[in-house]
């Protein structure tokens, strides 16, 4: 792959996200979206506690963020059915489509 080709693509791709992605802040937004994603796809829970335990950041800054985009509509935060003491996290229906949307986009351009 050539260089130009490499560097074209990722361009494509950071428009794409400016674009359809403007409430990932920074990359620890991503990482939390990319962990809750990943918990949903693979049918398991994920509860907050979890999160922070992955060390994508302090504990204090996934707080900051998971809030933020909960407010954002981009997470959904729920009562666990299986245990009232604890949230469980997935990823709302509209960035999901978003999301799949954006994996989807260099194959189909």
């Amino acid at each position: 792959m050539k260089f130009t080709t490499l560097f074209a693509i990722l361009k494509k791709i950071r428009d794409f996200e400016k674009l359809e992605l403007p409430f990932i802040k920074s990359l620890i937004d991503f990482d939390i979206i990319i962990e809750v994603g990943y918990a949903q796809e693979q049918n398991k829970t994920l509860t907050p506690k979890q999160l922070f335990l992955l060390k994508i950041g302090s504990i204090t800054t996934v707080r900051r963020r998971l809030t933020a985009l909960v407010h954002k509509g981009v997470i959904h935060r729920r009562t666990n059915n299986r245990d009232h003491r604890s949230d469980v996290l997935t990823i709302s229906p509209g960035t999901l489509k978003i999301l799949a949307m954006r994996a989807c986009w260099p194959a189909s351009r």
